[in-house]
């Protein structure tokens, strides 16, 4: 493992390297979590592929970013660039990338903005557009941003989109993490929310040749629908629902997660002899 630290304004990542493999998977956490949700996933992955693990500005132990950067209004564009300037630092020319829920648009953005970084996309607990009752929460946190404390928000989301007793280990995970975030930090996060649907009926209206697989959980009621609906309307997407599983499926069902997602991006590998030996081996 190469562990590397942000310096100036490079978001804090580490990387696993693999002695034979030349593809590299890229992982981007959702809001308020940080590269720790996919613990579960590292000993699968490693075992095939490059692995680059990123915090996203303000979150994890990219938490102090220069003050000019986060002096501004958050949008996916400046988010999708912080990501692609990890990318450059490394000099990572393509990936393959693996997201859960809000991380998924941001690589859905990186699709558009430089859709030749991307090899293929795997994006877990999509969010692809808010529904009414996920709509409603957000004005409601829009509305009580700035006399409720954003602790209480967060666990109320949690308990919402992560209902099931089964759920218990995502929402601890996620209010854990969330407690790293300072008041401020989460503010700037949660103004994104209001450009969810704008961002992602543009998507819908424009397919991506990027080979993508929404991989959700079958009791992720609050976006699941969505995601077929765009499933639906894109050629080169496809939709595979985990049984018995919800939202933070990467962490519900991680066998099941690794086992499908590894495979799918196998498909999308240029195979060389020896990276056939090593996955033969393995």
């Amino acid at each position: 493992m190469s562990l590397l630290l942000m310096s100036d304004n490079i978001l804090f990542h580490k990387t696993y390297l693999h002695p034979f493999s030349s593809e590299w998977v890229v992982f981007v956490h959702g809001a308020g979590g940080s590269s720790s949700i996919w613990f579960k996933q590292i000993k699968a992955y490693k075992q095939h592929f490059n692995l680059l693990l990123i915090d996203l500005r303000g979150h994890g132990k990219s938490g102090k970013l220069l003050k000019e950067l986060i002096s501004h209004r958050y949008t996916f564009h400046s988010v999708t660039q912080d990501v692609l300037c990890v990318l450059d630092h490394l000099h990572i020319r393509t990936a393959h990338f693996v997201a859960m829920s809000l991380g998924t648009i941001i690589v859905r953005n990186i699709a558009e903005v430089s859709a030749d970084r991307i090899s293929s996309m795997v994006l877990g607990g999509a969010v692809t557009r808010f529904n009414a009752r996920s709509q409603i929460l957000v004005q409601l946190g829009r509305l009580g941003q700035h006399i409720i404390p954003y602790m209480w928000l967060y666990r109320l989301f949690a308990y919402i989109v992560m209902p099931q007793r089964s759920q218990k280990e995502s929402r601890h995970l996620f209010i854990r993490e969330a407690k790293k975030l300072c008041q401020k930090e989460f503010k700037r996060w949660f103004t994104l929310a209001a450009d969810v649907n704008p961002l992602m009926g543009y998507f819908k209206q424009k397919d991506s040749a990027i080979p993508t697989l929404y991989l959700m959980g079958e009791k992720d009621y609050m976006f699941i629908q969505p995601v077929k609906e765009m499933v639906a309307a894109h050629r080169h997407s496809e939709l595979y629902q985990i049984p018995d599983c919800g939202h933070v499926c990467n962490v519900e069902q991680p066998e099941h997660f690794n086992q499908v997602s590894i495979g799918f991006i196998q498909q999308h590998v240029a195979v060389s002899p020896s990276i056939t030996r090593s996955l033969v081996q393995s």
